[in-house]
């Protein structure tokens, strides 16, 4: 099975796509603009204590106070605090905890306003990102992930994931962990340092414990909504999960993403390091990995299965909702109960991918064709559990109803994924008004006088349809031959299947879009 990582430079951030055999399981949208990620931690104040939530409410310079549990205070809180008021006051802390004296840890029971007061500065790490209405949920348990593993300041145990079942591998990292890791930090294991080396476990170790040590540096000037310590780019911190044996390639149009890459590869994965590549074809680089094409078919409110079923995908506030029909295609067994559980099976597999690739989290029900048998009731069952084993997002997945659903719950860490997939229509632009469409070419051909005739622009570029493309470029003496003669200067005509019919864009050579006035 081969991966891949495409990456698409936007003006506002990065497009990022997962491929698994050519076949879109994950998209990612990384906005320049989003200045609370997940893992990113700052140095918060207290806005307001709520006894009956037993909560607090802190300020990290988000629009609306960001949500703090008691819960998520963690057993350490007093000893983060009195670390942090020490970094702030002196600047000669280095991160170091192994001479300094932690604070008892605090009852589990206890309430936010004995802990904790308002104005108080305070050291926090978002767990969940700004979703609709509410503001970023909130963590005083710190953690910086790595590669192989995520090291935890004010802890001293070490935890190895539940995924590495060998009794002896466990008391081999167990042993190893125990031998390197920094005093007063603990440790959770990670299933990929399954058969590593204490070379390559040490590295990842220092590395984490120098990010830390950077962070700390930092609180001595930091000011109140200052990002202290920064989650990596999305692009990054994904080859930091998913980077296997397996993947073949990570592709960007843009350079400086490319060094980023690559220079991360280089650190993680020295002999990966030629998988980094940097795309120049002439066409956009979702185009040519037919990404662009996969996202209209997935996206949607109605998505299709191969073999003749379909799905039906709703969202509300509260849960998300999915039904499984057969369609009129779907023959795949002997009789109705075979043919219930193949179209299931299949459907199956598409809602795991699905919920992957929109980054749907909370409830998920899922309507599947009613079937009597219990062994296939189970089977189905069995096999969704295990699909949903390759996400990585937290998950757990209950056995059938009576009623033929099924409920999963997913976690649900940052806002869901959302791409629009019906395009208004190309004739009447939504409006109901019919104007003709075959009049977008000379409205083009209007702007191209413009631009080349009258402020002489050169190296302009056109991004059209699929037709609107074939009609200015087919032939010996086509029409952009045409506007050469005319102007002396080439027209770079670029295919853009995002676009409608009626729709197009014309860039500078700097790449910026030009906008008509005249």
């Amino acid at each position: 099975m081969s991966n891949e990582l495409v990456i698409n430079s936007t003006q506002d951030g990065c497009r990022i796509a997962l491929l698994k055999d050519k076949n879109l399981v994950e998209f990612h949208h990384d906005h320049d603009d989003n200045q609370f990620k997940v893992g990113d931690m700052y140095l918060g104040t207290v806005k307001k204590i709520v006894q009956g939530l037993n909560a607090a409410f802190i300020d990290i310079g988000y629009e609306k106070d960001a949500f703090l549990h008691y819960l998520d205070l963690g057993p350490q809180i007093k000893s983060l605090n009195k670390y942090t008021r020490m970094a702030q006051s002196a600047n000669d802390v280095n991160g170091n905890l192994s001479k300094f004296k932690g604070e008892p840890d605090i009852n589990k029971l206890g309430k936010m306003g004995q802990v904790l007061t308002r104005g108080q500065q305070i050291l926090v790490q978002v767990v969940k990102e700004p979703i609709s209405t509410k503001g970023p949920r909130l963590s005083c348990e710190l953690s910086i992930a790595g590669r192989y593993m995520v090291l935890v300041p004010f802890s001293d145990s070490i935890n190895i994931s539940k995924k590495i079942t060998d009794g002896d591998e466990r008391k081999r990292l167990m042993r190893l962990i125990s031998s390197i890791k920094p005093e007063k930090f603990g440790v959770i294991v990670r299933t990929v340092a399954k058969g590593k080396d204490v070379a390559e476990l040490d590295k990842d170790l220092r590395n984490l414990e120098e990010t830390w040590i950077e962070g700390i540096k930092k609180l001595h000037k930091a000011k109140p909504k200052d990002k202290v310590i920064g989650e990596m780019s999305r692009a990054s911190s994904l080859l930091r999960d998913i980077l296997n044996e397996s993947f073949d390639s990570v592709s960007t149009d843009d350079k400086e993403i490319y060094n980023e890459i690559k220079s991360y590869i280089q650190k993680i994965a020295p002999d990966k390091e030629k998988i980094a590549k940097l795309y120049t074809g002439k066409a956009k680089i979702f185009e040519a990995f037919g990404i662009e094409k996969q996202f209209k078919s997935l996206f949607g409110k109605t998505v299709s299965l191969p073999k003749g079923g379909y799905l039906i995908i709703e969202h509300t506030e509260a849960l998300h909702v999915i039904d499984v029909n057969s369609g009129n295609k779907s023959n795949a067994g002997e009789d109705q109960e075979s043919t219930a559980l193949a179209v299931n099976i299949e459907a199956a597999r598409e809602v795991a991918r699905q919920l992957r690739l929109r980054d749907m989290g909370g409830i998920i029900v899922i309507d599947f064709i009613d079937m009597r048998k219990a062994e296939n009731k189970k089977q189905l069952y069995t096999v969704m559990r295990d699909i949903m084993e390759d996400d990585r997002a937290k998950n757990t997945v209950l056995p059938i109803t009576k009623f033929g659903l099924m409920q999963i719950t997913r976690q649900r860490v940052r806002p869901e994924m959302n791409i629009t997939t019906r395009e208004n229509c190309p004739t009447c632009g939504g409006t109901g008004k019919v104007a003709a469409t075959i009049l977008v070419s000379d409205t083009i051909e209007k702007n191209i006088d413009y631009i080349l005739g009258t402020q002489n622009e050169k190296g302009i570029t056109l991004l059209v349809h699929p037709f609107l493309h074939a009609y200015f470029t087919r032939g010996i003496f086509s029409k952009r031959w045409e506007w050469y003669k005319k102007y002396h200067t080439w027209v770079k005509i670029e295919k853009d299947s995002s676009l409608s019919l009626s729709t197009y864009t014309i860039n500078n050579k700097l790449g910026e879009e030009i906008a008509i006035t005249a």
